[in-house]
């Protein structure tokens, strides 16, 4: 089978979004016609695919002189099988096989409006875990937050389940509702939580003027984000702001490119951050010139449901010393991955490369220790970020990078 030659990079944000986004994560899956052309059991891979794969032939031959129901055999629905099965053997919650029907909801919420309870899960400690719920959404306001663990959905079992599968169980038309058992971080029994479903149209920079502080929260990573956000940065910059308040807690990620372009807002120039696959071919990414807002003052707001593309941007501009972070240490979501469209509409996401700070530190598994370690919350730490700024532009400081 061939691929079809669109590759999109991106983050899969540690996750998808419970109504798939990305958010958003090669190599094609054994095709058709080496279920089809092989002789029999006996038979030996094609010569493009290790011995091993022979197994497969062998099966599906086995399957057409033996199975009870012959008119079951839907060579398209066991390769795809094959496929999830193939990519669930190597123990990645990144690397995942998508059927056409997912792949055509995740390319939608990647423009950034979905249908479902709006959260990002991913699959950690073989659980299914929230990372994030999204600002607004239904996710939020039913209490779901970082951390949180679904043991069920509408009463059955997460376990076994493949992100993908738990993606597409949760997700639904808005007005539809779902029941989950969620066991939150801090209790040691879980609740069931009924959400009712909603069209969801992700905001993914929100901005406000706190006197000449301007607080900016960026949301999710999509492909308007660095547009949006530059012309936010005009506007506050216009209204007289003189520190920079950017948000980036229980933000999961996203598209790669649009962490590039949201660290150039704030960087003149170096190395945004460098990815390395599995041949160590190193492959930095650098600033794009032409930033509005490279020499404000900056701080930058993390938590553990800042992953992925928000590490990214907290990590060049901590490693330059552009920007102190503050909060709490980021989730340590690594790694990029690529989502290869098939020739059926189907997707394979893939895990490309582990990517690296400027400084050449790792994220994957360990994520960002903030230059202040804060335990506050909300607004609380909003207002240490204004008082924190405001010392800086009392005694002249201008935060940029060495």
């Amino acid at each position: 089978m061939n691929m079809k030659r669109r590759v999109i990079l991106v983050l899969v944000s540690v996750a998808l979004v419970f109504s798939f986004v990305a958010s958003f994560s090669g190599c094609s899956f054994v095709d058709k016609k080496a279920f089809l052309k092989t002789p029999s059991f006996s038979s030996e891979a094609p010569k493009d695919l290790p011995a091993e794969f022979s197994i497969l032939v062998d099966i599906y031959r086995m399957l057409q002189d033996d199975y009870v129901d012959k008119d079951k055999l839907d060579p398209k629905k066991l390769s795809q099988g094959a496929a999830k099965g193939m990519l669930q053997a190597l123990d990645d919650p990144y690397t995942f096989y998508v059927d056409p029907e997912g792949h055509k909801l995740e390319m939608t919420a990647m423009e950034g409006k979905f249908q479902g309870i709006g959260a990002v899960i991913t699959i950690k400690d073989q659980v299914l875990t929230v990372i994030a719920p999204i600002v607004g959404s239904p996710a939020e306001k039913a209490g779901i937050v970082s951390g949180d663990k679904i043991i069920e959905i509408n009463g059955k079992p997460t376990a076994g389940l493949t992100l993908v599968e738990a993606t597409l169980t949760i997700r639904g038309p808005a007005g539809t509702p779902v029941r989950l058992l969620v066991l939150h971080a801090d209790a040691s029994e879980p609740v069931e939580i009924e959400i009712v479903r909603a069209e969801i149209k992700i905001d993914s920079v929100i901005s406000e003027m706190k006197g000449d502080i301007a607080y900016i929260r960026i949301t999710q990573f999509i492909k308007s984000t660095g547009n949006d956000l530059r012309a936010v940065l005009q506007d506050v910059i216009k209204k007289g702001a003189k520190g920079v308040i950017l948000d980036l807690r229980d933000n999961p990620g996203g598209v790669l490119d649009a962490s590039i372009d949201v660290c150039s807002q704030f960087l003149a120039r170096g190395i945004v951050v460098d990815a390395v696959d599995d041949d160590g071919k190193h492959n930095p990414l650098r600033v794009r010139p032409g930033g509005v807002a490279t020499d404000i003052p900056l701080v930058v707001l993390v938590n553990g449901g800042s992953a992925s593309a928000s590490e990214i941007v907290a990590g060049a501009l901590q490693d330059y010393g552009r920007a102190k972070l503050a909060g709490s240490k980021t989730f340590g979501k690594g790694s990029v991955q690529v989502v290869r469209e098939m020739e059926d509409g189907s997707s394979v996401h893939i895990t490309k490369a582990k990517w690296f700070t400027p400084n050449g530190r790792p994220i994957n598994g360990t994520g960002l220790t903030p230059d202040f370690v804060l335990e506050l919350k909300g607004d609380e730490l909003v207002e240490w970020a204004i008082d924190y700024l405001k010392k800086l532009i009392a005694a002249g400081v201008i935060s940029a990078e060495a």
